[in-house]
């Protein structure tokens, strides 16, 4: 019997104790200004970067999971490289291949020195020309004889420069850093 009663005495005790302090979080909560929820209460013009933060996170919270081709590029897992198609003798095919899916920048120049309305004529020729063999880019002009193309399919660049390479008027191509000579580049002569 004497069991039972230090059994009920025990229990009574701890429920006494998860009431007190229950009561004891609630009251510093609502006396806290800077609580959790008061952000709820503040002026839209008041909010900070993190209420804005929380009130995305409640927005998101019940929605289903993007599709992986609907997230961001950087939030999207990057292809695997299957080495086993991977030519030993060819360096640019393992470039082409980690560049599968993601946005790469390429800087073309023109030559001749042309003022800046004859290069946006000459690279926006060879943006058409890309565009009808089913190559998407996009092109931005920086300097007079200088553009960059975007794409968002990086393993293209090659592909790409194989044909920019081949024109008149290119100078040099410029992908990852390593420069390629174009037709338009004056030849060198050796000594």
């Amino acid at each position: 019997m004497s069991k039972i009663v230090c059994f009920y005495v025990l229990c009574l005790f701890s429920l006494l104790h998860n009431v007190a302090v229950t009561a004891e979080k609630s009251k510093l909560k609502s006396s806290n200004p800077d609580s959790a929820d008061s952000w709820k209460k503040k002026d839209i013009r008041d909010y900070s970067e993190a209420d804005l933060e929380r009130l995305y996170e409640q927005w998101e919270e019940g929605d289903e999971e993007l599709e992986p081709d609907e997230l961001p590029e950087w939030k999207r897992e990057a292809p695997a490289v299957d080495f086993s198609k991977y030519d030993s003798g060819n360096p640019e095919e393992l470039l082409m291949m980690s560049k599968k899916g993601k946005t790469l920048m390429m800087f073309v120049s023109v030559s001749g020195d042309p003022p800046r309305h004859e290069t946006e004529e000459i690279t926006s020729l060879w943006q058409s020309s890309l565009y009808n063999a089913n190559i998407d880019i996009t092109r931005y002009l920086i300097s007079d004889n200088r553009a960059i193309f975007m794409l968002k399919d990086g393993s293209k660049a090659w592909e790409i420069k194989n044909f920019l390479v081949q024109q008149e008027r290119c100078l040099s191509v410029t992908i990852e850093n390593q420069d390629f000579p174009g037709k338009g580049s004056p030849k060198k002569t050796e000594l």
